[in-house]
């Protein structure tokens, strides 16, 4: 209860430099808990529905700390940050007090977001705003105990948006009560809400087991089509309601994921002739060189073919990486001018290195920060 009590996380013992590589943000809770009733959710069986919450002093320490490991970005990971407005204006001032430079994110209700609390959060570094929408139907909004209105979504956008917070909303589609008409109102709603700025995506509805909408199933007409929990990512159908089925829904996201790749795919083309921005273009070299690296990691390429016999300690480091791009280009299909763009932008960042040792060349990436 006392979450004092627990000690700073050991991320000593992660490999937490692998993380970073991948361009993934670094997270911290500082809040245990949510007391809201949505009746999807699974936090309140892990975290519990009373909140606890860290001692500023304390949270702000371990940000400082967090801000030394040189991650792009911190993820403020509590269900609701913003659920008590003390806390969340005591660990903004502090930050503003010790005059760190932060960036941050957290996730956040539309209903505790006020032009006082963005403010605050804006100066402490925040840089984004996670919302739970779920639906843009009030009586599905009301029969899965969210307890938001529509106007309060559009303020806290526009709070948000005001000050320079990138605000950033999650739907879930197949809730109790979805029909083919409440479908067209949400993604109408989210098309209306992206033109002042929020940036949205969406999920299907996974029945995890300890949610009420899981025991109580038949009472909210689902019916769940499997519990094979592989399949409850939230990005294909696992259940129906009585008007829509698990076709209707896989539709929607699949046609959400091809609208992303067309999205990438045009700014490829225009990269080619040379009409991006250099936001856009940032973009997908960004995802390109982040799936690259992601499959040089599960395909242990830098273990496997990074390691060779020192023949001349004398020869260049531009020369060593150009050897180890060959090595691992002979094993792979991957392009060889993005391998070595990709593989000198984490030396540059201090992702990937070499040692000398035991008259031999060994590239590793740096693990352990």
């Amino acid at each position: 209860m006392d979450l004092d009590q627990l000690p700073m996380p050991a991320r000593h013992l992660l490999p937490l430099g692998r993380y970073k590589a991948l361009g993934m943000p670094i997270s911290i809770t500082t809040s245990r808990g949510c007391p809201f009733q949505c009746v999807f959710c699974v936090g309140r069986k892990m975290g519990g529905a009373k909140i606890r919450f860290r001692n500023p002093l304390k949270v702000v320490d371990e940000l400082e700390y967090l801000n030394r490991l040189n991650f792009h970005q911190i993820n403020i990971a509590d269900d609701l940050f913003t659920a008590s407005k003390h806390h969340c204006l005591a660990v903004c001032d502090e930050i503003i007090r010790r005059n760190l430079s932060l960036k941050w994110t957290s996730f956040a209700r539309v209903d505790t977001i006020f032009p006082e609390i963005v403010l605050k959060m804006k100066a402490a570094g925040c840089i984004g705003v996670s919302f739970g929408i779920e639906s843009a139907n009030p009586k599905i909004l009301k029969r899965i105990k969210k307890g938001i209105t529509l106007a309060q979504v559009i303020n806290a956008v526009k709070h948000c948006t005001r000050v320079g917070i990138t605000p950033y909303a999650s739907f879930i589609l197949g809730l109790p009560g979805e029909t083919p008409d409440t479908l067209r109102e949400t993604l109408d709603f989210a098309q209306e809400l992206r033109k002042m700025g929020l940036s949205s995506g969406f999920h299907l509805l996974a029945p995890f087991p300890g949610t009420e909408i899981r025991e109580n199933s038949r009472q909210f007409e689902l019916k769940i089509l499997t519990n094979d929990w592989a399949q409850y990512h939230a990005n294909r159908a696992v259940v129906e309601t009585p008007t829509v089925n698990k076709e209707m829904l896989d539709k929607v996201v699949i046609g959400w994921e091809e609208e992303y790749h067309a999205f990438l795919s045009d700014i490829r083309k225009r990269m080619r002739r040379g009409q991006t921005t250099e936001d856009e273009s940032w973009q997908l070299i960004n995802l390109e060189r982040i799936v690259l690296i992601y499959d040089l990691m599960t395909q242990r390429s830098i273990e496997k073919w990074g390691t060779w016999p020192a023949t001349d300690s004398a020869v260049s480091d531009t020369a060593l990486l150009k050897k180890l791009v060959k090595r691992i280009r002979g094993s792979s299909e991957c392009d060889e001018k993005m391998l070595l763009a990709t593989l000198l932008h984490s030396i540059r960042q201090s992702d990937l290195r070499y040692v000398h040792e035991n008259g031999k060349i060994r590239w590793e990436w740096t693990d352990y920060l």
